[in-house]
């Protein structure tokens, strides 16, 4: 079940709110506070986030940052009574998915939410994707991992071995170990595979 973190000082807001997302068949978990949201915040729960963007001591942008600050890649849904046309573009370019204004709609939000949950699954995909490569790197010896950052640049095996200061039969060895320890077979797919694992 996707749940859907909700943050608003207004008490009737959050109840509306709950109640609408529980009927559409969402865990909805409502916070009366930024701070009491962090404090029980859980990054693990494949989830979305709707913040009221004005609530005292800290405001929907700075819980977004603060977030953001603790490494938390979870889709943002703002709400705001105000037409904030500077605090939504801020939201939007710190990834928001949407910037709503109150009394929300329901279809608006419905559909805010379906993204949100797209844009989440994707990107614990992509989470999960980079773990698997990660272990699958953690497997190479340090030279294999000077050849892999040699190959991934365009270098040729005589010219990795010119770096090295070793023999190209040496580096053709290390090159096909790499590969079979990473499960690819051409250039381009260690090439991917690098860029995915943050490898320039």
């Amino acid at each position: 079940m996707f749940t859907v973190f909700l943050v608003d000082d207004d008490k009737s807001v959050l109840k509306a709110l709950s109640r609408l997302l529980r009927a559409k068949g969402y865990d909805a978990r409502p916070f009366a506070s930024a701070q009491e949201f962090l404090d029980r915040d859980d990054l693990e729960v494949p989830s979305c986030a709707v913040f009221d963007v004005s609530m005292p001591c800290l405001d929907g942008l700075a819980l977004q940052k603060a977030l953001t600050d603790r490494g938390s890649q979870r889709p943002i849904i703002f709400l705001t009574g105000a037409g904030d046309i500077p605090g939504s573009v801020r939201a939007m370019k710190a990834g928001a998915i949407d910037f709503l204004t109150k009394p929300v709609k329901e279809g608006d939000l419905l559909s805010a939410i379906a993204r949100a949950e797209d844009v989440d699954y994707r990107n614990r995909q992509a989470q999960g994707e980079r773990a698997v490569i990660n272990a699958k790197l953690t497997t190479l010896t340090p030279r294999e991992r000077e050849v892999l950052s040699h190959v991934v640049t365009g270098r040729l095996n005589k010219q990795i071995a010119a770096d090295l200061g070793t023999v190209e039969k040496t580096i053709k060895v290390h090159r096909g170990r790499m590969m079979a320890k990473l499960g690819v077979r051409t250039v381009v797919d260690l090439v991917r595979l690098a860029e995915k694992a943050g490898i320039a």
